[in-house]
């Protein structure tokens, strides 16, 4: 990334190198190898279909079938609803068959923005990401824009890592890699992080730190709880977006 550049990947290779002790490490990595961090033109995970299922089990981020999780709060200065569905059906995107997810995003209770997500899971229980349609709409309903769409294995687009089975602290992933239309990156910052929302109140969360390079100005956190997936999703520089899981609906 060249905007935090070769000092950010440093931190990040060190920090990793704390988080999970170097035996433990080389497993993962040749059971599971992960895509190293660098330049989008450089970027080119390498990935076997038969490493992956539909089935997300991760403990951080669950995705069962059936499941829809009601997110509130603010964006952009208007009153906001997410209702992010968890699908029973599936699309293969670049040969790997994915879990499809249902987005929607109402703000001031028009709906504002649909997204169809695509999830996979290796073997080694890593959360990957492979694509999204997604499109904004106007209050009559007609759709506006369609950018940010990208399907891995389509126009040069990859896939990225979502999120760790086993966490390594301080390293910087990919999420998604399409050049001026997905190029979302995150790192784990801790594990020991509380977070209160109206759902409830937990402790040990994860917190991540999210950018973007098509936003260089803004910097997200995200808190996870093991077991539920994401409880808060807000920015802490740059922007003004905050969303709290408020329930789960089975």
């Amino acid at each position: 990334m060249n905007r935090l550049g070769r000092i950010a990947v440093a931190v990040a290779c060190a920090a990793a190198a704390v988080a999970i002790p170097n035996a433990g490490y080389a497993a993962i990595a040749q059971s599971c190898p992960l895509p190293v961090f660098g330049p989008g033109s450089s970027y080119h995970p390498a990935i076997r279909p038969s490493d992956f299922s539909p089935d997300i089990t991760n403990a951080w981020f669950p995705l069962r079938p059936g499941t829809t999780y009601l997110y509130t709060g603010t964006k952009d200065g208007k009153k906001a609803l997410d209702v992010f569905q968890v699908s029973s059906a599936t699309r293969a995107v670049d040969g790997v068959l994915t879990r499809v997810v249902n987005d929607r995003l109402f703000l001031d209770n028009i709906l504002e923005e649909r997204t169809a997500d695509y999830y996979a899971q290796d073997r080694c229980g890593n959360v990957w990401y492979f694509g999204e349609d997604t499109a904004t709409l106007e209050s009559s309903g007609r759709v506006t824009d369609r950018s940010g769409s990208f399907h891995a294995g389509v126009n040069g687009a990859q896939p990225g890592v979502y999120i760790q089975a086993q966490l390594q602290l301080g390293r910087w992933f990919r999420q998604e890699w399409s050049p001026g239309q997905a190029e979302d990156q995150f790192r784990a910052l801790s594990t020991s992080a509380t977070v209160t929302v109206r759902y409830g109140s937990f402790r040990h969360a994860l917190r991540t730190e999210e950018r973007t390079a098509l936003e260089p100005g803004v910097v997200d956190n995200k808190y996870y709880v093991r077991g539920l997936g994401v409880a808060e999703e807000l920015s802490v520089k740059g922007g003004t977006e905050v969303l709290q899981l408020v329930d789960v609906l089975h």
